[in-house]
């Protein structure tokens, strides 16, 4: 799986996290035909291998499913041997090298321009800027000018409006959790996880 072109054409990024296995199970199989084509499985999720080699099985060997939070090169093998197509980092961490060896494109947590030459260094696909929240668009806007090259996805704190405005400060993707998935992760309602599925996927549209 090509992750950097993934990220690309469909510019927004589900995260999954949640205490319960199979309202996380359901929320994923929920994005995925809602028409959101990214999607990873926190690994602080409750039994979060399972959740990403179930959800692999029903989705298939072709849909981008990633694992998220890995930070040991011990989770990023588990990760891999569940099923997970790439790797989502909330910090430059032993997973990234581990993502390389193992094959695995991974998205690295960085900040600031010293952490994001550190995991562009370290083999990282693209940097997943967090907590986005902290700088906002703008901060993201003045990373773009040193870093023309790099693609960036801002995750922490992105609501739909939010995903726009970042989007036009250059992000390649964002990554979206609980304001996407709200209570679909215990066990809430589908049809409104749709819905909000909906409103972020004409958010990021080109």
């Amino acid at each position: 799986m090509n992750l950097l072109d993934e990220l690309r054409t469909h510019r927004l990024l589900a995260i999954v996290r949640g205490p319960d296995p199979a309202a996380a199970l359901t929320a994923v199989l929920t994005l995925a035909e809602s028409g959101v084509a990214l999607v990873e499985v926190s690994m602080t999720s409750a039994d979060a291998l399972g959740v990403i080699r179930r959800a692999r099985t029903a989705l298939g060997p072709d849909f981008a499913l990633g694992a998220g939070t890995v930070l040991s090169a011990e989770d990023a093998r588990a990760a891999a041997d569940a099923g997970a197509g790439f790797l989502v980092t909330p910090a430059i961490a032993a997973s990234l090298a581990e993502g390389g060896r193992l094959g695995l494109p991974v998205l690295a947590g960085a900040l600031t321009p010293t952490e994001v030459v550190r995991a562009t260094d370290g083999g990282a696909t693209a940097i997943k800027l967090f907590p986005a929240s902290l700088g906002g668009p703008d901060y993201l806007g003045a990373l773009r000018d040193p870093f023309p090259g790099t693609a960036f996805v801002p995750v922490g704190g992105v609501d739909a409006d939010g995903a726009r405005r970042y989007l036009d400060r250059g992000a390649t993707a964002v990554g979206v959790g609980s304001p996407l998935l709200g209570d679909a992760v215990r066990g809430g309602d589908t049809a409104a996880l749709r819905e909000r599925a909906a409103a972020f996927l004409a958010a990021v549209r080109p």
